[in-house]
């Protein structure tokens, strides 16, 4: 992990979640690798930008959700994730 300037991945399919999230970590000085609405986008963009960290919402777009998302990621690539979610109900913890 890259403290001195590490970068993030944001996975939310609701942009203006993502969009918020992103100017508050730029604020604090974290670089974004970039922002993705689906498992594909999320995997595709850790595989080309290597974040030192992901933010992934546990409800996103398509076909996998964001738990399957970062098992798929973390079998191909070692990278730390953060789990959130708007939702509070027995299904998401």
């Amino acid at each position: 992990m890259n403290f001195t300037n590490p970068s993030i991945l944001i996975v939310d399919d609701e942009w203006l979640i993502a969009f918020n999230l992103q100017l508050s970590l730029q604020r604090l000085g974290y670089k974004i690798a970039g922002t993705a609405r689906t498992a594909d986008e999320a995997l595709e963009m850790a595989e080309r930008t290597n974040p030192d960290l992901i933010l992934m919402d546990i409800r996103i777009e398509g076909e996998l959700d964001g738990i399957q998302a970062a098992e798929k990621i973390q079998k191909k690539l070692d990278i730390p994730v953060i789990f959130m979610t708007a939702f509070a109900d027995e299904e998401t913890f």
